[in-house]
């Protein structure tokens, strides 16, 4: 059966082969020499022969690889292409840059010859441009991604990019931008370079590195080749910038070298140590390890294998299997010319006749992108973007002992210390919380991770701009006509200083003329403009300022308030009726009545002590209303609902009494205020004119914000201006922001503030954007304010008083009164009580009334109708005014009386 099997299998090879090309011709365009080349070309061979040592797979077709030297040239490289394209290749695997996978696109494009590369990893290399063009390993879009995560995870803003000026690295440095851009960082200064192949002395190097050395950040990405990636290391060495505080990462070109030169010069290990690199991570597998291990026989041990021979050796696959597939179908091989090149060539000496188009490169190419298989370097799939399914990342620390790998990156789970592929079945989770990475050997030998940026080696101090003040200069001034400065604000901003790690070297430069205050908005733009590197003072931290500037966590806080003239209200006899307003002390005096008079209705029937003449019951029933404390010693003296009526009203006047006791004690141990300005509502209703302060934010926020007419409003430049523009009525109330106000009326006394802050802000010191200097400040002024400096600070500075402290104090009308809203719920629970009582009293009566007074009956006389009601009615009152006992004994001399004259029963 097997003997029948084999000749079957030959027999169908045998036919088969009438239609299949002997050879499948696939070109491969790459630099022998070069690190990659030399790893791709041993790497490909390995594969070709792989193939074809499988008589099955494409029966009685051979694939055979011809490989191009481009000797580094991109003339030779656009050669070898049209080479291959003359010759019938059905696909090239190369080029070897970006830079001519850009230009041999477009013959791709031309002749439908699908291109392969896995170095050419430019993310702008788009499959829309160039559908023929396809990257078989992942783009380095992904790559920029994993860096720009691991910059946000370590909590960097800004980094330097050192690459050189090729599409590839330029392309590559401009994605990066982008994904730091959308993690609130960004790349501040980039560091070309000549192309790689061009550089033959440091030079150009070192000066790149000099002009780092003098900036900012301390993250740098290297995004290069290794023969310049090498070069760079050794000479930052020299500079000193492998030393501590320096963040230097590195594209794969780092671990293509590491992995493939073995064992690595001690030169070039002791330059890059502290480095991070990154990798294309493959997952480990079987197939991988026979190929690792065959590896050195393949190469004759003179170069280690790297990633990109393990994308070499599957890209041949990819088009060994998408051939297979395309002849499986039926489909033959053949080329035909192409109409445009053959008008061009009339006439002419360039036999671009030779080059032909490739009639099944369409349906390779589909083939080819839809490839799913297994290979050296994991799941092999394309998305329908074209890009590598699962692009993921290996990271690694440079460390004295060699490499050490700190973690991974994928495009699923972000950063993590456990494998990629464990993690492709569970959900995606990005979450910072969820990101991790092992611990880091950083430059220098440090394992504390570097903040990432220094104040730039220019030899300049930080430019301070700080305000001239010409009033309030407590906060900060001008010290005796110098250029040195001091005040609050000051002080708290050196206490920040010396608590921040690392040494600020700074200079104040006043802005104003020291004759009036000036213009806040324009100080703070001061910065945005590059006058000044951060401004400190009294600068109130508004919308408008925080979309330029960044500024640090308030060390005080602020708002705008309304200060106004007031009079005093407790030097007066009638101070005790303040705690009611007039409706409050209307309705409990009636309530007094009310229940009063309920009580004498319920009780007139039944208790002497609600009986007599009218003059009597009146003072009777005043009494128990206002003697409901005592209700407890009488309580036997009146009906069960009397005793229910004045329990409520006990309970009511109990909660009266105390929350009138309680505003009362408030009235006369706080000192009242009264003014007609009672808040920023009635200031903005009355026609009074408005004072500010010059050079406030408080005069646009009135226009602006409260419609109050520019025409109200009056410039005021110092405190007393302020106290002589209120005494003398020129306004009728002052806006400015609370710390001002407070220091105004510890000097000037008979004015108070009126109403609350109508703004929440506070005063912060402004940076630049992006600045982590006022990162590090706001981290400073909270710890001055929860180790009590701050406080100690403002004590020294701000906290002396002329006057009696009127600040927050409000007129009795707005704060302490009583006000007849706060216990209408208590009136209502009272009044039901009386209603309720009231109807079951009278439903009682009338039932006794109807019962015991039936009407006689008259024999000679008819009585009207009128008469009846009338007669009725003064029954019902005489009942009513009658003593209940006197009733009962009425009632029983009547049944007597009716009894004896009744007649008597006949025996």
């Amino acid at each position: 059966m097997f003997l029948v099997l084999v000749l079957l299998s030959f027999t169908l090879l045998v036919g088969d082969g009438a239609s299949r090309p002997r050879n499948v011709d696939v070109g491969a365009i790459f630099s022998v020499g070069t690190l990659h080349g030399d790893v791709t070309s041993v790497a490909m061979k390995a594969a070709e022969d792989d193939v074809n040592s499988d008589p099955i797979f494409l029966g009685v077709s051979r694939l055979r690889i011809m490989t191009y030297d481009a000797k580094r040239n991109g003339f030779l490289t656009i050669m070898g292409a049209l080479q291959f394209m003359e010759t019938d290749a059905v696909a090239i695997i190369g080029p070897q840059t970006s830079i001519m996978a850009h230009v041999l696109s477009h013959l791709a494009n031309e002749l439908n010859v699908p291109m392969l590369s896995f170095t050419a990893l430019d993310p702008s290399l788009s499959p829309l441009q160039f559908p023929f063009f396809v990257q078989t390993a992942p783009s380095d879009l992904f790559l920029m991604r994993a860096i720009a995560e691991m910059i946000s995870y370590y909590g960097w803003s800004d980094v330097i990019a050192l690459y050189n000026d090729d599409d590839n690295s330029r392309n590559g440095i401009t994605a990066l931008g982008d994904e730091l851009e959308g993690r609130r960082c960004k790349i501040s200064y980039k560091a070309v370079l000549p192309l790689d192949v061009v550089i033959t002395s440091p030079r150009e190097i070192i000066d790149e590195l000099v002009k780092i050395q003098r900036m900012e950040s301390r993250v740098i990405i290297v995004n290069t080749f290794p023969k310049t990636g090498v070069m760079i290391f050794e000479e930052a060495q020299k500079l000193g910038m492998m030393e501590k505080g320096y963040v230097w990462i590195a594209t794969p070109w780092l671990t293509s070298l590491l992995d493939s030169v073995i064992p690595l010069p001690p030169k070039i290990a002791e330059s890059i140590r502290g480095v991070l690199a990154l990798r294309s991570h493959t997952p480990n597998s079987r197939k991988k390890r026979d190929f690792v291990a065959r590896w050195n026989k393949l190469s004759n041990g003179t170069i280690g294998l790297n990633v990109y021979g393990l994308y070499a050796y599957d890209s041949v696959w990819i088009i060994a299997r998408a051939v297979k597939t395309l002849l499986d179908s039926g489909a033959n091989i053949s080329f035909s010319s192409d109409p445009k090149l053959n008008s061009m060539t009339r006439g002419g000496s360039l036999n671009l006749n030779a080059l032909s188009i490739f009639d099944q490169g369409s349906q390779l190419r589909d083939y080819i992108v839809n490839t799913k298989m297994s290979g050296l370097t994991g799941p092999i799939q394309f998305l329908p973007d074209r890009s590598m399914i699962r692009p993921s990342y290996d990271i690694f620390n440079m460390v004295d002992e060699g490499v050490r790998q700190i973690g991974y990156w994928s495009n699923h789970s972000g950063l993590s210390i456990i494998p990629p592929e464990s993690l492709y079945n569970k959900p995606s989770n990005r979450s910072s919380s969820n990101q991790h990475l092992n611990n880091v050997t950083w430059p220098g030998g440090t394992s504390e991770t570097p903040r990432g940026w220094v104040f730039p080696n220019n030899g300049r101090r930080l430019r301070i701009g700080v305000p001239d003040r010409a009033s309030f200069k407590d906060f900060v001034s001008r010290v005796d006509g110098s250029n040195k400065v001091h005040g609050y604000a000051i002080d708290v901003f050196e206490a920040a200083v010396k608590l921040i790690s690392y040494p600020v070297p700074h200079e104040f430069i006043l802005f104003g003329d020291g004759h009036k205050n000036p213009n806040f908005n324009e100080f703070v733009n001061n910065v945005t403009t590059g006058v000044f590197d951060a401004v400190v003072g009294d600068i109130a931290i508004v919308t408008k300022r925080t979309r330029i500037v960044d500024f640090t966590q308030p060390y005080i806080e602020s708002g705008l308030v309304v200060v106004a003239p007031v009079t005093k209200l407790n030097d007066t006899p009638w101070a005790f009726l303040r705690p009611f307003t007039p409706p409050m002390w209307a309705v409990t005096a009636a309530f007094f009545l009310i229940v009063g008079s309920v009580i004498w209705i319920l009780e007139h029937r039944t208790n002497d002590e609600f009986r007599g003449p009218p003059r009597k019951q009146i003072v009777t029933i005043l009494w128990f209303s206002f003697s409901t404390m005592f209700f407890s010693h009488r309580e036997n003296t009146v009906s069960t609902l009397g005793r229910l009526v004045l329990l409520i009203w006990l309970f009511v006047v109990l909660i009266i009494t105390s929350s009138y006791t309680a505003s009362l004690t408030s009235i006369l141990t706080v000192q009242q205020l009264n003014s007609p300005i009672k808040g920023v509502d009635t200031l903005i209703s009355s026609n009074g004119r408005v004072g500010f302060q010059v050079g406030s934010y408080a005069e646009n926020y009135m226009i602006d914000e409260l419609n109050i007419a520019r025409s109200r409003l009056v410039p005021l430049g110092s405190p007393k201006e302020y106290a002589t523009a209120l005494q003398n009525g020129t306004v009728a109330a002052i806006v400015d922001e609370r710390p001002y106000v407070d220091l105004f009326l510890s000097e000037f006394c008979g004015f108070a503030i009126r109403g609350q802050e109508f703004t929440r802000s506070g005063w912060g010191f402004a940076f630049p954007r992006d600045s982590p200097l006022a990162v590090d400040m706001s981290t400073a002024i909270l710890g001055l304010s929860e180790t009590g400096q701050l406080q100690k600070i403002h004590d020294k500075w701000l906290s002396k008083s002329n006057c009696s402290n009127l600040n927050g104090s409000e007129s009795v009308e707005d704060s302490e009164q009583l006000k007849l809203r706060s216990f209408w719920g208590l009136f209502l629970v009272c009044g039901i009580a009386c209603f309720i009582a009231l109807f079951i009293y009278f439903f009682m009566i009338v039932r006794d009334f109807c019962r015991h007074n039936k009407p006689e009956e008259e024999a000679a006389t008819v009585p009207s109708p009128e008469s009846s009601r009338s007669k009725t009615l003064l029954t019902f009152l005489a009942y009513f005014d009658e003593k209940e006992e006197e009733t009962k004994r009425r009632l029983k001399r009547k049944r007597i009386d009716d009894h004896s004259v009744r007649p008597s029963r006949p025996l």
